[in-house]
């Protein structure tokens, strides 16, 4: 763990603002008029025809791909799980298939890399060097699961500062 928290030393993290939470406002819910025929009706054709046509279900599914995390939360993940898991999210589809659909490639990116945080140095690390290869038209955010997840049956404490270990190896 030592050389794990001493390789964060070199790195520079980007901090991303944080989403300011709203409170449920139930007077603004309660206030909403549905059309339940309507709804019933278009849920129930749905999966009979296609929303999107043509070239637009090529943007949509681009669009699905920069909302997907990708994931590697095995026990046994190594620096080198972690350097594959970032290479795929900063080039999810290969170049030649989004050039060819008129996209820069450096738009297309995953939503996130998800780890524990102890990967955390190691995808912050692998992320950095991706966007030193290629230009990088937004930085893949690093999410990290905390807390003995999935359970989380670890006290508060514990909780808290693993979440603080996280964010401090440079998770977003």
């Amino acid at each position: 763990m030592a050389a794990v928290a001493a390789s964060t030393d070199t790195v520079h993290h980007v901090h991303l603002p944080r989403n300011t939470p709203r409170p449920l406002d139930m007077a603004w819910v309660n206030s909403l008029d549905i059309n339940m025929p309507a709804c019933q009706l278009r849920a129930a054709t749905h999966l009979k025809r296609r929303s999107v046509k043509k070239d637009f279900q090529a943007a949509w599914l681009l669009r699905a791909v920069t909302c997907i995390d990708l994931t590697t939360l095995d026990g046994g993940d190594t620096q080198s799980n972690v350097n594959r898991l970032c290479f795929k999210a900063v080039s999810p589809i290969r170049t030649d298939l989004v050039t060819a659909m008129d996209v820069d490639p450096a738009k297309i990116r995953t939503g996130a890399v998800c780890v524990y945080p102890e990967m955390v140095p190691y995808a912050v690390k692998a992320l950095a060097d991706a966007k030193m290869d290629e230009k990088c038209a937004r930085p893949v955010p690093i999410a990290s699961v905390a807390t003995g997840f999935p359970a989380g049956q670890t006290p508060l404490k514990q909780r808290l500062e693993e979440i603080t270990m996280a964010i401090n190896y440079g998770a977003t």
